[in-house]
């Protein structure tokens, strides 16, 4: 989709893009083919050249330059072209982002391998993994995950990232990554029910307590995150796709789902929600 893509162009909004599309100029390949453009002069030599200059960024794999140009609701058009370089991410913390609050789990998944980090474990080896990857996915990445991890962590996380909250509000979903989850035919398990105030409660439990099922099931939490967001890039794409002529020849299939290595303990669920009066 990316190549059909023209509202990175200054000046080219979505209705612009669909006079395109209509009047047979579908590709980058037609403009650099030498396609008429029915635009006013000064946009047309525009589209002209940065097409041109949008077709060497993409032969070296630079998603940054397409991210600081497209609007945030159609990031997903990158999705493709870079889907071998992308990490899905997700963190989980004691709190907002206050002077006390820190990170205690971090998981990133590329579609091959799970990765997983654990403060006081092995949470500096996310910095060397994650620079790996020049294209990160998330949901509510750009104000929660990526300017929490800059401040705490010290790295510059200065991937490319397609941010799926705006993505799906885009399409109607919101409630948080749980609800559009819900909405959208996905299932957590043994997990629904839990959110981000219970795994700080499970972080608790593991700290305080030395409950190594507790971190378990907080990992197995954080590694859904990431596994589902997996799922709901191709799946919001393939939706994004229906706004498109390209619904049919540009739909992505979904990905299988891997196998976990960790899995919810539900006793302790059940003993943490009856301490807390949550049941």
């Amino acid at each position: 989709m990316l190549q059909n893509t023209f509202v990175h162009v200054p000046g080219v909004g979505l209705k612009t893009e669909r006079h395109l599309w209509r009047t047979g100029v579908r590709s980058w390949q037609d403009v650099t083919a030498g396609a008429e453009l029915r635009l006013p002069l000064g946009t047309a030599t525009l589209v002209r050249r940065y097409i041109a200059e949008s077709a060497g960024h993409l032969s070296a794999g630079n998603p940054g330059y397409f991210a600081g140009r497209l609007p945030s609701s159609e990031l997903w058009r990158m999705f493709p072209e870079f889907r071998d370089s992308v990490a899905f991410l997700d963190i989980e913390t004691t709190g907002l982002g206050g002077p006390s609050d820190y990170i205690t789990t971090i998981c990133l998944y590329d579609g091959r391998r799970i990765r997983y980090y654990v403060r006081g474990v092995n949470l500096q080896d996310f910095a060397e993994d994650v620079a790996r990857y020049r294209l990160i996915v998330s949901y509510n990445g750009k104000t929660f995950d990526i300017p929490f991890i800059r401040n705490h962590l010290q790295l510059a996380m200065d991937q490319a990232q397609i941010d799926l909250r705006y993505v799906l509000a885009s399409l109607g979903y919101k409630g948080g990554l749980k609800g559009c989850e819900h909405k959208l035919g996905l299932s957590r398990g043994e997990l629904e029910g839990v959110d981000g105030y219970f795994a700080v409660l499970l972080w608790f439990d593991y700290l305080n307590n030395g409950n190594d099922r507790a971190l378990e099931t907080l990992l197995a939490y954080n590694i859904t995150d990431v596994v589902n967001l997996a799922t709901l890039m191709p799946l919001a794409y393939n939706l994004k796709l229906r706004e498109t002529p390209f619904e049919e020849s540009h739909r992505l299939p979904l990905p299988q789902q891997p196998e976990l290595p960790f899995q919810p303990d539900v006793e302790t669920i059940a003993r943490i929600r009856r301490e807390r009066g949550l049941m």
